[in-house]
C-alpha cells in the first residue's frame, strides 16, 4: 500500500498560537509542517520570514517543508535554510538559473523542490527532475488559502508519474491547493506523494487534527 504523507499547512492555523498548533499537529500525526512564505510581490499576499521559522523551529522535530513565493528567491535561500528550513521549494520564474538555485539549496544540506503553477508547463522542470527531491503541484493560484481545486492539473501529475516511472526517478510529487477528503483522492489516484492541506487539517470536524489527517491519508 501506497504511503502517504500529510503535510498541513500552517496558513490555515491560529498565528496567535503557531508554536502550539504545530506541536498539535505532530502529535496527529503530519509527517512534516507546511510552510508558505510570501512576499506580496510575487504573489499578492504578505506571510512570514525566517525570524518566524527559527521561532517555531523548537516546537517540532517534523522536517520544515518550506515554500519560497517570493522573487528574486536565490538572495533569500540561506536566511531559511538557517532559520531551520528541512526541504526548500521555488518556483522557476523566481529565479534567473533554475540550476544555481538548486545546488545552492543542496549545498546548505536541504532538500530541493521544484513548484509549478496550475498553468506553467513540466517543461519548466523537466530537465532538472533528476537533480530534485520533490516537485510541488499547485492545484490554485499561489497567494491566498481555501481557493477551490483546479482539476486540469492532474494530468500534470499522471505525466509527471510516468516520466518518474519511466525514467527511474525518484523525486516525490507533492501538490496544494484545494486539498479535501475528496481531491485528495483525484490527487492520490494520479500519482501524488504529499498532500498539503490546511483549511481540511484545520477547520473540519471541528477541528480534530488526527482524524482531519488519518482521513486524508485513506486512499
Amino acid at each position: 500500500m501506497k504511503k502517504v504523507q500529510i503535510s498541513p499547512s500552517i496558513l490555515s492555523a491560529d498565528f496567535s498560537k503557531l508554536g502550539d498548533d504545530i506541536k498539535r499537529l505532530e502529535e496527529s500525526g503530519a509527517d512534516m509542517i507546511h510552510v508558505d512564505v510570501m512576499d506580496g510581490h510575487f504573489v499578492p499576499n504578505l506571510t512570514i520570514g525566517p525570524p518566524v521559522i527559527k521561532s517555531l523551529r523548537k516546537y517540532t522535530k517534523l522536517p520544515f517543508d518550506v515554500h519560497l513565493m517570493i522573487d528574486p528567491v536565490h538572495k533569500y535561500i540561506k536566511a531559511y535554510s538557517d532559520a531551520g528550513a528541512d526541504i526548500i521549494t521555488f518556483h522557476p520564474e523566481a529565479t534567473e538559473n533554475i540550476l544555481e538555485t538548486i545546488n545552492l539549496i543542496k549545498s546548505l544540506n536541504k532538500k530541493v523542490g521544484i513548484s509549478l503553477n496550475p498553468d506553467t508547463e513540466i517543461s519548466a522542470a523537466e530537465a532538472h527532475l533528476d537533480k530534485i527531491d520533490l516537485i510541488l503541484i499547485m492545484s490554485v493560484y499561489p497567494g491566498f488559502g481555501g481557493q477551490k481545486f483546479i482539476g486540469e492539473v492532474v494530468k500534470k501529475i499522471e505525466d509527471l508519474d510516468q516520466i518518474r516511472n519511466s525514467k527511474g526517478l525518484n523525486f516525490k510529487i507533492e501538490i496544494d491547493g484545494g486539498i479535501n477528503f475528496e481531491t485528495s483522492k483525484i490527487a492520490l489516484k494520479a500519482g501524488v506523494d504529499i498532500l498539503v492541506s490546511g483549511t481540511t487539517v484545520f477547520k473540519e470536524n471541528n477541528g480534530d487534527l488526527e482524524k482531519n489527517i488519518k482521513t486524508l491519508k485513506q486512499i
